[in-house]
This record gives structure tokens, C-alpha cells and sequence, in this order.
């Protein structure tokens, strides 16, 4: 079963009260990062059924929420009708198959996103190409476990590593840090949460 197989499976069943939490917690911590963004236009990249997005709608004068599962879009507009939300819209697309996309962003945040992906540079390229000037990629995830062994998702992320990452890609500015440490949340091992803040 492919990745995309995965998360169709999982969108109905994506809102459980702990995975609520969790993005609580990850909005919290992109917002420490965000600055003068009441008029940006934001991404929520990989939103799954828009928990952090959600979280986030009044610190940005829009947001659009992007996914390559058809279904988890499903969910997140049925969310926008539901609650009648004015400033988010939804896209369906995959960035690790489809080339060219005419969309751009001041900020692109991502959460729990980037361990789904194999080819993590050329995704980190195709965001920072599609930033604006001055923007910022803000990524949430989990620190490198060395107890999680898959063949699907990385094991967590070198804050360090991924920062020097980013700025080999044209990144200027990075900074991060573990805000949450939690029982059982990546592949039912204890773990941490970092975030990291690349400036284009």
C-alpha cells in the first residue's frame, strides 16, 4: 500500500482528540515564529484534514490548504462550508509528482509532513521557489529516534542538519527549537517535537 493509499484510509478517522492536541500544540509553535503576518498569504502544505491550519486562520489574511490526498481536501472543504470560513481555500496537488504550479506564498508551514517524504531536498527546493521574497518556511516534525525503524517515514530529523540543509538550498536565516515531548506519538515510541523558521 502506497503512501497516498494511507492517507485516504486515514482522513475519516484523522481527529482524534490526541492528534487535536498535538496541532494545537504545533500551531502554538509556529505562531512564535510568525511576524507582521496579518496581511500574508499563507500555505498549510501537506494540511491532512487542516488541524494546524485551522488553528492559525487569524494570524493570516488567507490560507491555502494543500494536499495530495483528494481525500483529506474533501475533509478540509468540508470544513470551509461548515464553519463558514472566508479567508482559506484548498488545493489539490502532489509535489513530489506534478512540475509546475502558479501559486505563491509568504509563508508555507508544514507539520509532521516531511518524515512522509523520501526526496526531502527537492522538496524543501520546490517550497522555497515558491516563496516570496523575504518568506518564511516554518517546519514542525520530530526530532531523529533512533528506535523507530520504517521503511515508510524517516526516523525524526537533526534540527542541525536540517538547518544547514536548508541554507545550502538559498535559506538565509534558520532557527529552531523542541517544544514538546510526548508518550507514545511516533510510531508508539515517546518522542520530541521541534520546529524550525527558514527565512528566504
Amino acid at each position: 500500500m502506497g503512501n497516498t493509499d494511507i492517507f485516504e484510509k486515514m482522513a475519516s478517522r484523522y481527529d482524534t482528540e490526541e492528534r487535536i492536541n498535538i496541532a494545537r500544540k504545533s500551531a502554538d509553535a509556529i505562531r512564535s515564529y510568525l511576524e507582521n503576518s496579518k496581511d500574508k498569504q499563507a500555505m498549510d502544505f501537506g494540511c491532512g484534514t487542516g488541524l494546524v491550519g485551522i488553528n492559525l486562520l487569524e494570524e493570516f489574511e488567507s490560507i491555502l490548504f494543500v494536499d495530495s490526498s483528494q481525500n483529506m481536501i474533501h475533509q478540509m472543504d468540508r470544513k470551509i462550508k461548515d464553519f463558514e470560513i472566508k479567508n482559506a481555500s484548498t488545493l489539490y496537488f502532489d509535489f513530489e509528482k506534478e512540475i509546475s504550479i502558479d501559486v505563491r506564498a509568504d509563508y508555507i508551514f508544514m507539520s509532521q509532513v516531511l518524515l512522509h517524504i523520501k526526496d526531502t531536498a527537492h522538496i524543501l527546493s520546490r517550497l522555497y521557489e515558491i516563496l516570496n521574497e523575504d518568506g518564511h518556511l516554518i517546519i514542525v516534525d520530530f526530532d531523529k529516534n533512533d528506535k523507530i525503524v520504517s521503511s515508510l517515514v524517516h526516523n525524526g530529523f537533526d534540527q542541525e542538519k536540517l538547518a544547514i540543509r536548508m541554507r545550502e538550498i538559498g535559506f538565509t536565516e534558520t532557527q529552531s527549537k523542541t517544544f514538546y515531548n510526548g508518550t507514545n506519538i511516533f510510531m508508539n515510541q515517546d518522542a520530541s517535537m521541534f520546529v524550525i523558521d527558514a527565512k528566504k
